[in-house]
C-alpha cells in the first residue's frame, strides 16, 4: 500500500490555490494567462524538485517522467489539468494533479519501485473558457484536434493560442503527441454532480462519459429607438434568441433520462437600454450518454432556432463548434480502480461522467478511466467549490494505489 501524507498534500494545494486566488475563495486562473505562467512554473519546479525529466509540447502540454525498472515497459500517464474557469472553483482539474504529484513523492519517499515508467502531465486549456474548444491540449495530443487549426484559435481580444504560448513562454519543443505507447491513464477530478454526496460515499470509479455538441448561434434583427417603434414592426433579435433560450432548456429529458441542455453564453448588441436589440450571440450545450440523442438534440436546436427567428422577422447562423462522442472508459483500469478502493477500504461506486474531461481524449490513445470525489452540493465551477479535505485525501489514497497497481501490471 502507497502512504500519502495528507499534511504535505494539503500544504502543497493551498500553494498551488493562492496563485489566482479570488476574494471569495474561489480561483480565477484562466489558461495562458499570468497566473497560469507562475502555476506552471511551480509545477515545473516541483518536478524538478522529484527529479524527473521535463518535457513541453507544442501546446504547452507539460510532462514529467519518472522512470520504471523495465526501460522497454510502455509507460502510465497520470494528472490532469491547471487551468480555471472564470471564477470557478480550487479542485477542479488542480486536485487531479496534485493527487497525481503527491502518488509520485510518495512513491519517492517510501522507495517505492515501479516496473512501469510514469509520466504526469498539466494539460493545456481544459476548460475552454478563453479559447475554444475545450480539452485543446489533450485533443491536440492525441490527434483528435488539428494542432496548426488550435494555434490559430483566437480569445475575445484577438490573441491566437499560438501569440497567447509564446508570451508566457509555454510554447515547447517538443513535438505535440505521444513518444511511444502508453499501457495505461488515470484522471482523479472532483466530480461535479450531487450523487457521491447524496450517498455519502468518498469515490467514485468513472466508467463513462456523456457525448456532448457545442453551438454558437448569431440571431440578426434590427436596431431602432425603443419609444417610437411599434412593436408590430420590430425585428427584436433578442425576443428571438429569448424564445430559443427557453425552448433549449425544455429539450430536457424529452429525449432520454440523461439528457442536459444549457445556454451558457449571450451577448446582445447594441446593449442599450433604449435600444431594440440588433443582434444576439448566444451557445447552447447538450450532452447525453447516446450519441445519436446528441445528433437529435443538435437538430432540434436548429429547428428551433428557425421557427424563433421566422415568427420574430430575423435571420440567424448556427455553427457546431465542437462535439465529442460519449467515452466508454477501459475496464481494465476501472476494475483496477475498484480494487483498489476495496484494498485502500474506502466507499465507493462505479458511476458515468456527466463533463467531459481530458480522460475522454485521452482513453482513444491508451486504456483509461477516472476517480471522481465529491462535490459539496454538487457545485462546480463557480467560486462556491468545494471538496471535503477527508475526501480529497481518500481519493488520493485510492489514487495512488491504483497507479501502483498500473505501474506494476504486467
Amino acid at each position: 500500500m502507497v502512504t500519502i501524507d495528507p499534511e504535505r498534500f494539503r500544504e502543497t494545494f493551498e500553494r498551488y490555490s493562492a496563485i489566482g486566488r479570488t476574494d471569495a475563495d474561489g480561483l480565477h486562473r484562466l489558461t495562458l494567462s499570468e497566473e497560469d505562467l507562475e502555476v506552471r512554473d511551480l509545477f515545473v519546479s516541483d518536478l524538478e524538485d522529484l527529479g524527473l525529466d521535463v518535457r513541453i509540447d507544442g501546446i504547452g502540454n507539460t510532462f514529467g517522467r519518472a522512470e520504471g525498472t523495465d526501460p522497454d515497459a510502455e509507460p502510465v500517464l497520470i494528472g490532469s489539468h491547471l487551468d480555471s474557469q472564470p471564477y470557478g472553483g480550487r479542485f477542479d482539474g488542480q486536485l487531479g494533479v496534485l493527487s497525481a504529484l503527491e502518488t509520485l513523492r510518495a512513491f519517492d519517499e517510501e522507495g517505492v519501485e515501479h516496473r512501469r515508467p510514469i509520466e504526469i502531465v498539466n494539460w493545456t486549456n481544459e476548460e475552454g473558457s478563453r479559447f475554444k474548444p475545450a480539452l485543446m491540449g489533450s485533443g491536440a495530443f492525441t490527434g483528435e484536434l488539428d494542432l496548426e487549426e488550435v494555434l490559430g484559435h483566437t480569445d475575445a481580444d484577438g490573441v491566437t493560442v499560438a501569440e497567447a504560448l509564446e508570451a508566457i513562454g509555454y510554447r515547447g519543443d517538443e513535438p505535440v503527441g505521444p513518444r511511444e505507447e502508453y499501457h495505461s491513464s488515470l484522471e482523479l477530478h472532483v466530480e461535479q454532480g450531487p450523487k457521491l454526496e447524496e450517498e455519502g460515499l468518498s469515490v467514485g470509479v468513472v466508467e463513462g462519459v456523456l457525448g456532448m455538441a457545442w453551438l454558437e448561434v448569431t440571431v440578426h434583427g434590427d436596431a431602432d429607438h425603443a419609444g417610437p417603434s411599434p412593436v408590430h414592426s420590430r425585428n427584436d433579435a433578442l425576443v428571438a434568441a429569448a424564445d430559443v433560450v427557453t425552448a433549449v432548456r425544455r429539450l430536457s429529458n424529452r429525449f432520454a433520462d440523461d439528457v442536459v441542455t444549457t445556454v451558457g453564453e449571450l451577448e446582445v448588441e447594441p446593449n442599450s437600454i433604449n435600444v431594440i436589440p440588433s443582434a444576439v450571440r448566444f451557445t447552447v450545450d447538450v450532452r447525453s450518454y447516446d450519441d445519436a440523442v446528441v445528433g437529435e438534440l443538435v437538430e432540434a436546436v436548429e429547428r428551433e432556432v428557425a421557427t424563433a427567428c421566422e415568427r420574430e422577422g430575423v435571420e440567424y447562423e448556427l455553427e457546431e463548434i465542437w462535439r465529442i462522442p460519449h467515452t466508454e472508459f477501459s475496464p481494465l483500469v476501472a476494475e483496477t480502480a475498484l480494487a483498489a478502493a476495496d484494498a485502500v477500504g474506502a466507499s465507493h461506486r462505479a458511476m458515468v461522467s456527466g463533463a467531459g474531461h481530458d480522460a475522454s481524449y485521452v482513453n482513444e490513445i491508451t486504456d483509461t478511466a477516472m476517480l471522481f470525489v465529491p462535490s459539496v452540493d454538487g457545485k462546480t465551477h463557480n467560486e462556491a467549490e468545494f471538496t471535503e479535505w477527508e475526501d480529497a485525501v481518500e481519493g488520493a489514497r485510492v489514487y495512488a494505489e491504483t497507479v501502483r497497481r498500473l505501474a506494476d501490471a504486467g
